[in-house]
This record gives C-alpha cells, structure tokens and sequence, in this order.
C-alpha cells in the first residue's frame, strides 16, 4: 500500500510540474516541463545522492578517518544483512542524520558532528539503524527524488514572474500566481506525505537493528529538543532536503498533521516505548552528553573525526 501511495505521490509531483509549465508557456511549456521532468528523473535517479551529499557539504569518512562512527554503521549493517554503505560526516552543530542512495547497493548515511557531539553511543546507535531502516525499506530512492523535483518546481515558479506576459499562457495573470504560489506549496505537501508514511516503519525497524527502542525513542528526544535551538544552515539554504532528515532540520515542528515534514517527535517515541517489550531486557540507553559515545566506546570518548 505504501509503495502504490508513492508511486502516486510521485506521479503527482512530475504532473505538478508539468501543470507549472502549462500555466507558464501553455501546451508548448507544458511539453518542454515534461521533457525536463522525464530528464530530471533519470538524472535523479543516479546522481541525486550525490547532489543531496554536496548540498549539505558531507564528507566521506572511513575506518581509518573516523573508526568509531564507521565500525558502527558496518557492525548495524551486518545486523540488518545490508551490504556496507559510504559513511558521510556533516560539520553542523545540530544534532541529525539522513540515509541517501537509489538502493541498498549504492547507498550512504551521514551525520553531523552535532549527533556525535551530543548523544551517547546507544541513542547514535538508534539514529543511525532508522537510517539503514530507511536503506533496507528502499525510502532513500523516493525521498531524494521527490527532494530534487521539489525544489525544481520551487525554482520553475520562481521564474514564473518574469513570463507574465507571454502570449502562451492560459490564464494570465492568475496563472502567475497559482504557479508561484499554490504549485510549490502543493509540492510541499507531497513531500511531507511522502516523508511521514516512512519515518513509523524506519523506526520500527531501527529499533529492531539496533535491539533497544529506548536508546531511539532517547535520541529523537535530544534531537527535537535541539533542532528547534540550533540552526542548521544547510538545511535553510536547501529546504526541499528536510524531509530528509530524521528530524525536521529547520524548525521544531509539533504538529502531526500533513503540513508537518514529520510524524509529532512524541507520538514516534510513544510508539518506540510501546515495543519496548518486544524486546530482551538490555542496558538503557546512556544519557550523558559528555562525548559522542557518553563513555560506552571501548577507546572512550574521542571524536571519530579527530
């Protein structure tokens, strides 16, 4: 059910810009917006990682640069039989993390020094197996895409202004202002859908590779608390990419309603908490904010990056 919901999702955002196109140089434009979004998925579909990743200045680590934080993800993604995937460090002081990649194949996690900064070993634990969640569920593909043709359809409108005139639109001057207002705000919407039918399922199963929904539901608390408190730069210049994350980056957003880019941080932890009997009784999370591992790593609380 959530696949086919995509999938129409997705639908909607191409004939969305295409509809742009319409309303900005009529049928011819329309064809031209087709053309451009048949372009922009294909190229999406191989590059978009990589387009995500330099937006918000990742740099890729590995066990030599950073073997805590790596040897983590490589130990989750043996947990979740995912093959390894590129590890990617943000020098951002907010806490947050997201997954890219068009498959299980060619994927990559990133995370800011924030996370490491501020959370123990067991919560960056939890972030990052939602994160492979998101690998193992195939959400990458889908959430980087509609991130690419979002913020395409944002840019069209803005170029909307200046083709008032044209002879070829439609709807006058009423066409210029559905194609600079109602388009990117419905785009908006379709990203926020798309991005809170996954976040449920990507905790779930983070919790499951991880083995402890305390240590997830532990770090989504530090993270909410902290992104409404730290601007993350990136993420304002490039808000098409929020949904991204496994917080929303840009404001500390609670209400779970489908102007939210994500499912309200304290119904997620309510349902994380209700799993906790799932499970094995395991050691609670470690709180302190001491270190990036809280003093839980075997070489201690040293950066991974250092």
């Amino acid at each position: 059910m959530n696949i086919m919901r995509t999938a129409m999702l997705l639908a909607f955002m191409t004939a969305l810009f295409m509809g742009v196109g319409y309303l900005i140089g009529g049928s011819g434009g329309m064809m031209i917006a087709f053309f451009v979004a048949a372009a922009m998925n294909l190229f999406s579909y191989w590059n978009s990682d990589k387009m995500v990743l330099r937006m918000h200045n990742a740099v890729e680590v590995d066990e030599r640069s950073a073997p805590e934080y790596y040897g983590m993800v490589r130990d989750l993604a043996a947990r979740a039989q995912l093959p390894m995937p590129k590890v990617y460090l943000i020098r951002e002081d907010q806490p947050n993390a997201f997954a890219t990649g068009r498959n299980p194949q060619n994927a990559a996690v990133a995370a800011t020094t924030g996370l490491l900064d501020r959370l123990s070993y067991d919560e960056v634990a939890g972030v990052m197996a939602h994160e492979l969640a998101h690998v193992q569920n195939r959400d990458t593909l889908t959430m980087t895409i509609t991130a690419t043709i979002a913020g395409a359809i944002s840019m069209l409108a803005n170029f909307a202004f200046f083709f008032r005139g044209n002879n070829n639109n439609p709807l006058g001057f009423i066409g210029v202002l559905v194609a600079m207002i109602v388009a990117p705000l419905a785009a908006m919407m379709v990203q926020m859908a798309i991005s809170r039918t996954r976040e449920y399922a990507a905790d779930r199963r983070g919790a499951e590779i991880c083995g402890s929904p305390q240590s997830l539901a532990s770090a989504l608390n530090k993270i909410a608390s902290s992104a409404g408190r730290l601007r993350n730069d990136n993420a304002e210049r490039n808000p098409a990419t929020a949904h991204m994350f496994i917080i929303n980056p840009l404001s500390g957003e609670k209400m779970d309603n489908l102007f939210s880019t994500h499912p309200d941080t304290q119904n997620r932890i309510a349902a994380l908490m209700k799993m906790q009997g799932e499970f094995a009784p395991q050691a609670a999370a470690a709180t302190s904010a001491s270190g990036p591992w809280g003093g839980n790593s075997p070489s201690g609380p040293r950066g991974p990056w250092s």
